[in-house]
């Protein structure tokens, strides 16, 4: 921040993790600032009380949200519905806050608005400016959550949050850095969304590059042959067209609810498929007895198997590699387990490619969560070339994917840096450490030039 200059004088705020404050600032709790409405749900069954006219907000609606302004929720209640929830209904231009974990998501209200138990709305009791206050809270989210109690889950208590203490100018001022912050962080979230743009753009075509080798191959003058299947076409002579359970067995997980354990033997479930390799390192813990129940059937993992989750996150696929300890397969996943002239990396990379989704998605049952059926999976159609092509194909890729996946990389580190700067940036303008009270918009003098000229 060292193109920004400080205030003249600086006075300890009493506060730790705030520090310093500018001498002319006062330092007062929330609770003097806003009035702390609790937010309330309903009773259960009552149809009657949904799909009204006054906008409903929850925790996940916040956290969801690419904006600061809440506009549509997903979900709506009827005037009926909120005199049952014993709650009020809050102004727009109402600042709401969730206090349950994940605590600190938030956004400004345009309408009026209500809100479930897991969230508190902040009405201003002055001529403050609400914005402000808004990039003030979305840097106090280790403060908020530091302050949260409960075992089950952090929750911030209306007493807690009232008597969060922040360093504030006047109303002034406090427009003065909520404008300048807004002309500045909408450069920043411009450069994030161009870099997004292009991570996705890198994405696709990753995804492109590998599809197109698992069903085209490598060879563009190779003699080509109709697959018989509409939406796979033409594919290499030689390739064998077949159901993935001629060449695999499909084993789904033993459906019983084992015992977790601080120690003990880890659980491959949907949390453990996420990438190319299994990943244990955050898995669940049973005792040896429910193990030998979860393999039993053919059950037991082998190095070179796949697993791929079947419910819920429905289509993630990862290898079964030989730095993994003994383990046993969680809820919602199965096995594949190759028997024929198949290599295990070459089946996971269709496993992910759009063939493989086309078909997961017309398969796919469920309306609140979503699932495919081990029948469905056998059946997938996949596209086999003999085992020494599968090997070439895996090269070609390997070099491909490799500077795909190091620009990606590149663009997440940027947009990582961009975001960082963006927090610093809030950080220093809403707590004092930059003065920015002589800040003019950029468009500020042509607009008043052309105001004098009568444009």
């Amino acid at each position: 921040m060292a193109k920004y200059q400080k205030y003249a004088e600086y006075k300890d705020s009493g506060v730790e993790w705030l520090g310093e404050i500018p001498r002319h600032w006062d330092l007062k709790p929330i609770k003097y600032l806003f009035g702390i409405i609790n937010g309330s749900t309903p009773k259960s069954g009552e149809e009657a009380f949904w799909d009204g006219e006054i906008t409903w907000i929850t925790p996940s609606d916040l956290s969801k949200l690419r904006s600061h302004v809440i506009g549509e929720s997903i979900r709506t209640i009827t005037k009926k519905g909120l005199d049952s929830c014993g709650t009020s209904l809050v102004p727009s231009d109402t600042i709401i806050l969730s206090c349950r974990a994940p605590i600190g998501s938030l956004a400004v209200t345009s309408k009026e608005a209500c809100t479930n138990q897991g969230c508190k709305s902040l009405v201003k009791k002055y001529d403050l400016s609400t914005k402000f206050f808004y990039y003030y809270l979305s840097i106090s989210t280790k403060q908020l959550n530091n302050l949260g109690r409960g075992t089950t889950f952090l929750e911030l208590s209306s007493d807690e949050l009232g008597s969060y203490a922040l360093g504030i100018p006047n109303a002034e001022e406090q427009t003065q850095i909520a404008n300048f912050l807004d002309h500045e962080t909408a450069k920043i979230d411009t450069l994030i969304a161009k870099q997004e743009k292009l991570m996705e753009l890198l994405k696709e075509k990753r995804q492109a590059v590998i599809s197109h080798a698992v069903t085209k191959g490598l060879n563009p003058d190779v003699n080509m042959k109709d697959s018989g299947v509409e939406w796979l076409g033409q594919v290499p002579e030689h390739w064998t067209v077949s159901k993935l359970k001629h060449f695999v067995n499909v084993v789904d997980c033993k459906h019983i609810t084992a015992e977790f354990f601080d120690e003990g033997i880890p659980l491959a479930s949907i949390g453990e498929v996420k990438g190319w390799k299994v990943n244990l390192s955050n898995a669940k813990l049973t005792n040896e007895k429910y193990y030998q129940e979860l393999i039993d059937g053919n059950r037991k993992p082998q190095v070179g198997d796949i697993i791929y989750t079947r419910n819920a996150t429905v289509g993630e696929a990862s290898l079964v590699h030989t730095e993994l300890p003994k383990f046993a397969l969680g809820q919602d996943v199965c096995l594949i387990h190759i028997i024929q002239k198949l290599s295990s990396e070459y089946l996971l990379h269709f496993l992910k490619s759009e063939i493989i989704k086309i078909q997961l998605n017309s398969a796919m049952v469920g309306s609140t969560f979503k699932r495919i059926n081990v029948d469905d999976i056998r059946n997938y159609v996949i596209v086999i070339p003999p085992i020494e092509e599968q090997e070439c194909i895996l090269k070609d890729l390997d070099q491909k994917i490799e500077k795909y996946d190091s620009l990606i990389n590149f663009a997440v580190k940027q947009i990582q840096l961009m975001q960082e700067r963006r927090t610093a940036l809030i950080s220093s303008a809403v707590t004092g450490k930059i003065d920015v009270r002589n800040w003019q918009h950029p468009n500020y003098n042509n607009n008043e030039a052309n105001t004098e000229l009568g444009a």
